[in-house]
């Protein structure tokens, strides 16, 4: 499950803390073509404030109405009411209405939010980088949390519903210059947690942004203690290799699901011949590295270059093939 959803359980959270009552839809089940995969979240508040979407768009404020009608008409009741079911796009008609591509077809649990004790549990577990598994039971409400596996997706068979929770993707870069600062920028428009390391202060003493935590220390010893996972990108771009190959050498070895290092191809080959001679890599760790680092676009100017880098990471991290192309905003299930 993306970050996106943590978002959203974060915002719910908060919203209840401050006195409102809070409904929770999850999408259960899609046919056709959907804008939104299934696990995908979205938190109603009674005044209809939302955070997080189940449709793109199409059918969240029919969702908005549904919802501040049951409060309004319930008063508080609705804090004590049971989890439910909700179709859309049923019928052609209804799919044309809602505005749901292909004629696609969505089923919901809609979830009044009762206790907030289980998502302080799980957005502490995922912040400590660890895989949790949400199980509600619709007959009662009941909320479960338990650890999940890489790989294991969302489940429902009609009467428990189980959504993965996943930690924030984080990018470690190596180095501090302006292509970092720009890489920077971009991986946090698309909420990932960016840490910097770079041990030149003339380079990181002028690395400021907002939301990017610098890590001090030498590299090699920051992805040591990093312990990367694989919701984990590390990316050289000093270009000096007393920094870059150290770093990459623990990285090779880490459970990490991307890692680039900047230069051209004569350089990387370069490197790889250093790395194998010098360093314990196998041909497998070596093979893992992405150099040149990002998509062979043409790019020039610094801010082309963290386009192609991050435009790859995005590709690796949603195991998307350099030859399969969908259209955006709509997923085939």
């Amino acid at each position: 499950m993306e970050s996106l959803d943590l978002r959203v359980l974060a915002d719910a959270l908060a919203w209840k803390r401050g006195g409102h009552a809070v409904t929770l839809v999850t999408v259960v089940e899609t046919w056709g073509s959907a804008p939104r995969p299934p696990g995908a979240l979205l938190a109603v508040r009674d005044d209809g404030v939302v955070s997080g979407s189940v449709s793109g768009g199409c059918v969240e404020d029919d969702l908005i109405a549904r919802t501040k009608a049951a409060f309004h008409s319930g008063a508080g009741a609705h804090d004590t009411g049971l989890p439910s079911m909700i179709a859309y796009g049923v019928t052609k008609e209804e799919a044309a209405r809602f505005g749901l591509p292909c004629g696609g077809t969505l089923r919901l649990v809609q979830e009044p939010l009762r206790e907030t004790a289980w998502i302080e549990q799980l957005l502490a577990h995922t912040a400590a980088h660890r895989l949790v598994a949400r199980t509600l039971r619709l007959a009662d409400g009941e909320v479960t949390l338990a650890d999940a596996v890489r790989g294991q997706t969302m489940a429902f068979d009609g009467s428990t519903l189980t959504t993965v929770f996943g930690p924030k993707w984080r990018l470690l870069l190596i180095g501090a210059g302006q292509l970092s600062q720009a890489v920077a920028h971009m991986a946090s428009a698309l909420d990932f947690e960016v840490l910097v390391c770079d041990p030149r202060e003339e380079y990181a003493t002028t690395f400021t942004i907002e939301g990017v935590q610098r890590v001090p220390g030498m590299p090699d010893d920051v992805v040591r203690e990093l312990l990367p996972d694989a919701h984990t990108a590390i990316v050289a771009l000093t270009h000096d290799p007393k920094l870059d190959d150290m770093a990459l050498l623990e990285a090779l070895k880490s459970a990490a699901f991307y890692v680039g290092a900047l230069g051209s191809r004569r350089n990387q080959a370069v490197r790889r011949q250093r790395l194998a001679e010098h360093f314990d890599l196998s041909a497998d760790e070596l093979a893992r590295l992405h150099g040149p680092v990002g998509l062979a676009i043409g790019a020039k100017t610094p801010a082309e270059i963290a386009v192609s880098i991050v435009a790859e990471i995005v590709q690796v991290k949603n195991a998307v093939g350099a030859a399969v192309a969908q259209a955006p905003g709509c997923t085939t299930v």
